[in-house]
């Protein structure tokens, strides 16, 4: 008999045809579909060491204290589009992490880690060499002594359906930064998490998201940022600080915050179809070619919307850094088809501490209702289009030209949701210009002529609402 027939029945005449297909099994990478269950933090270490495309791994439900110097390494693991590698909880909310870090990555793709609770004291970092990293479904109170608690470095990475709650101290729940001091990490998609609770003693560095910083202005980052609920974001007057260009911030509910939506560095940036509702600030713009539309800011104790003035005219390639932090006064802005309903310190609002101008900007189709002090208080005029606007209320027209605008009424009723929609008979019907969006604050279509403010007037049940928390976190659909 050939020897090595010999030793293949002798082995399998041992072991059984199924404990050596298993022996066979243990030598090489998991293939697609392959699944575990792991029990302790060296089986998951081991299950992780031979994943591949298709592998999903499920954690056993239990708290996990993750040694000092000895992360869960997820290194030289790739997944694919359609059969990623996948790291889950038992149960969502089951496994909890504790400890001074959790999942540390490296040279990795298409991994997917869900329905954990972290608890750890230090960042969780994905870093420029891990593209298609998703988180979803998490829950994240970190200790402390952690100032960032994510920080996203790599290309098309995911942060969808996660909780981020009950921040004391300095430092953002979401970073988005990139590789080097100028670029930004391409396609970032923020969906479906929710921000709460974040207080800090401070005057600022407390935001829930900041998506760039000064340096990295004038790097394209493409992101979305979507359907999030920003609810007692206390901890800065940013809730979504965009510090980047090239971004699309939409369908966002920020509710009973500091923070509002400002676009404080960068160019081309789209911030569409927002609730902010009864908090403190709204929308502040600064940079270039951006498009403000179909937002809806009511009941904020400053201005609805503020059209920032400049420490510069333009950032560029090459600025000092002493430049690069200053503001960019907005240049080519664009704020149409915007509801400002009873916000404190006027509908749309400037400032005058800073000396260079608006340029090229057009105010267009908003409706600005307010009971006190003035709806427009605008210290440079000189550099703003405005046409199609209407006012109504016993607040004062303030310093809007008389050329752009209508004192009308528009016949605002409450929604069951609190939001103020145009009624039977509105002036603001059929009454825009503008034509930069197909459907309006709640989804539905617009029809030309369009309707100022950000509601085209609608007997069917709208499909957006204002979120609440069913709709995001780890729970949402």
């Amino acid at each position: 008999m050939d020897r090595r027939s010999f030793l293949a029945v002798g082995t399998f005449g041992t072991l059984g045809i199924g404990a050596a297909a298993l022996q066979l099994s243990r030598a090489r990478p998991a293939d697609a579909g392959v699944t575990a269950t792991v029990t302790s933090l060296s089986q998951l270490q081991s299950a992780i060491n031979s994943a591949g495309p298709g592998t999903t791994i499920t954690v056993a439900n239990g708290s996990y204290a993750v040694p000092s110097g000895s992360p869960i390494s997820v290194s030289g693991r790739h997944g694919t589009s359609t059969s990623p590698i996948t790291i889950v909880a038992e149960s969502r909310g089951g496994v909890t992490l504790t400890g001074a870090q959790s999942f540390v990555f490296a040279n990795s793709s298409y991994v997917t880690i869900s329905g954990f609770n972290f608890r750890q004291s230090t960042t969780l970092e994905i870093p420029t060499t891990c593209p298609r990293i998703r988180l979803t479904r998490n829950d994240l109170q970190f200790a402390t002594a952690a100032e960032h608690w994510v920080v996203v470095r790599g290309d098309d990475v995911k942060i969808d359906r996660n909780t981020f709650h009950d921040k004391s101290t300095k430092g953002v729940y979401l970073v988005i930064d990139g590789p080097g001091t100028e670029d930004m990490a391409q396609r970032t998609y923020i969906a479906r998490n929710y921000f709460r609770d974040h207080t800090y003693s401070g005057l600022n560095g407390g935001e829930p998201i900041r998506l760039g910083v000064s340096g990295r202005a004038l790097s394209t980052a493409d992101a979305t940022v979507e359907y999030n609920l920003f609810e007692r974001a206390n901890g800065d007057p940013e809730a979504i600080s965009v510090k980047s260009s090239g971004n699309t911030i939409r369908y966002n509910t920020v509710r009973s915050s500091t923070g509002g939506i400002v676009l404080r560095h960068g160019n081309n940036n789209r911030v569409e179809s927002n609730y902010l509702l009864s908090g403190a600030n709204g929308i502040r713009i600064y940079g270039n070619d951006h498009l403000i539309v179909n937002n809806y800011v009511g009941g904020v104790a400053s201005a609805g919307i503020v059209l920032g003035s400049g420490t510069e005219r333009d950032h560029y390639e090459g600025e000092p850094s002493s430049s690069r932090t200053g503001n960019d006064a907005p240049d080519r802005v664009t704020i149409v088809l915007n509801t400002l309903r009873n916000n404190t310190d006027g509908a749309i609002n400037g400032e005058s501490n800073r000396t260079v101008p608006p340029l090229g900007c057009q105010i267009a189709d908003n409706l600005l209702v307010g009971d006190s002090g003035a709806l427009v208080d605008m210290p440079y005029l000189s550099g703003i289009t405005w046409s199609g606007n209407i006012l109504w209320g016993n607040a004062t027209n303030g310093n809007i030209p008389t050329s752009g605008f209508t004192r009308a009424d528009p016949k605002l009723q409450a929604g069951s949701d609190g939001i103020y929609r145009l009624a039977t008979g509105s002036a603001a019907i059929n009454a825009a210009s503008s034509t930069q969006v197909t459907d309006d604050l709640d989804g539905q279509p617009r029809t030309t002529p369009y309707d100022v403010g950000a509601d085209e007037f609608s007997t069917q049940t709208p499909l957006r609402r204002p979120l609440t928390s069913a709709d995001v976190g780890p729970g949402a659909a």
